[in-house]
């Protein structure tokens, strides 16, 4: 089976996902008449899209049959794979994280850091982390009732946070905001570094010298970690090793990347998503407010509303068979996520926002091996944002209309103009 033209070339614009409604009806339509079928949208290689919940969890769960690093791990089109491909050669990966590799290497790179992000551990961050947000929504709250939550809190707090555990000096988060808006939002001129969208040549130029910034700061840092080591998760990057080796320079740089970016940006795009609802929403708002035991809720609700992440893709091993499909080996697979989180078939109502929701579960962190390292931080800066936040206000609207980010792998709310009353 496969999709049409016009919704293939609908789920690989980026300018869909900045039209929410746009890149989810299309995405309802394949889950209504092509739940796992090809799409050939122009300037792209066939890829099945695997639009289903527990068709995503199969895949997930299989990280044998199904590899991230055998071919690009994010939708690309064909001329821009041949120019990464030129660049690092041969390569599809401009970077090499956690998220392009493949057993035995993702797990031998994982356990590196998991330790760092497991729930016992970041207990002893929480008080430091409700300090950092006490401070953002102090200067919200100064604002005198009016402010860009997206941009005054969303991206400021995580990122605060995340530059703190890696141990980027405060004076260098503007950086690493700008850097990561650039690297995620090289479709969107707001945030690009040449204020266009142009070309395939423009657009990987562009992601080269991103990654290349990336790599001259951490490259720096991992200098002076391994000379001078703390308690951050730099030193520990810097002075890992691999079967008794040190970490290679090109993956030891892509860690960092990883935890530098999608760190702190999904987070922000989840925190963003949901104050922008709940202003939508003066029942969901009051109701969170009156209910602290749906404070768990809203965070789960939050993340799947939004789902930062995309998509990723997984290249098949081996000819295989999912939900009746035969697919072949060598077959390239979208995971989007965005339409699992949707599925009809596993929510009531998915295209409302309710924190009350009885299903929590949503594929929005990923599943099984490759699930997000970040997760249980994720959950926790959000936790202690809405427990500060929260009881300080006595009403939220929005004061303008909200816009999104113009990116089709990793984007969120970019403006969130909001009005608001405290108690």
């Amino acid at each position: 089976m496969v999709i049409s033209k016009e919704i293939s070339n609908i789920i690989v614009d980026p300018a869909s996902f900045a039209d929410w409604d746009k890149s989810h009806d299309a995405y309802t339509e394949i889950r209504r008449t092509s739940p796992l079928a090809v799409a050939e949208p122009d300037g792209f290689d066939p890829f099945w899209v695997v639009s289903k919940f527990d068709d995503i969890l199969a895949v997930e769960r299989d990280n044998t049959l199904f590899h991230n690093g055998d071919r690009s791990t994010i939708l690309t089109t064909i001329e821009a794979d041949k120019q990464v491909r030129e660049i690092t050669g041969g390569s599809p990966h401009l970077v090499r994280s956690l998220v392009q590799m493949d057993n035995p290497d993702h797990m031998n790179y994982r356990r590196l850091t998991q330790s760092w992000f497991m729930p016992q551990n970041l207990r002893g961050l929480e008080d430091r982390i409700r300090e950092i947000a006490r401070e953002f929504i102090d200067k919200m709250l100064a604002t005198g009732g009016e402010c860009d939550f997206a941009r005054e809190v969303a991206f400021l707090y995580p990122l605060r946070v995340v530059m703190e555990v890696i141990g980027v000096p405060e004076v260098d988060e503007p950086l690493m905001l700008k850097l990561t808006q650039e690297l995620f939002g090289a479709s969107d001129s707001d945030v690009n570094r040449s204020g266009d969208v142009g070309d395939t040549d423009t657009m990987i130029k562009m992601l080269n010298e991103v990654v290349s910034d990336f790599f001259g700061y951490f490259s720096a840092m991992t200098e002076d970690r391994r000379a001078n080591p703390r308690l951050d998760l730099a030193s520990v990057i810097a002075n890992g090793t691999i079967d008794g080796e040190p970490l290679g320079h090109f993956e030891a740089m892509s860690y960092y990347v990883i935890a530098a970016t999608a760190g702190h940006d999904t987070t922000s795009a989840s925190t963003a998503s949901a104050l922008w609802a709940l202003a939508e929403d003066p029942d969901q708002f009051a109701m969170v407010q009156n209910d602290p035991s749906l404070l768990a809720g809203l965070i789960e609700e939050s993340i799947r509303w939004e789902t930062p992440v995309k998509h990723f893709m997984r290249t098949a091993t081996a000819d295989t068979e999912l939900s009746g499909q035969k697919i072949s080996k060598g077959d390239w697979l979208q995971l989007a996520y965005p339409s699992g989180n949707r599925d009809e078939d596993k929510y009531d109502e998915p295209f409302k926002f309710n924190a009350a929701r009885k299903n929590k579960k949503h594929v929005a962190f990923g599943y099984g091996a490759h699930v997000c390292i970040g997760q249980h931080l994720a959950r926790m800066e959000m936790r202690i944002l809405w427990e500060e936040l929260l009881p300080k206000l006595k009403s939220v609207e929005l004061n303008g209309t909200p816009t999104r980010m113009n990116a089709s792998f990793v984007c969120g709310p970019k403006t969130v103009p909001i009005r608001f009353t405290l108690n």
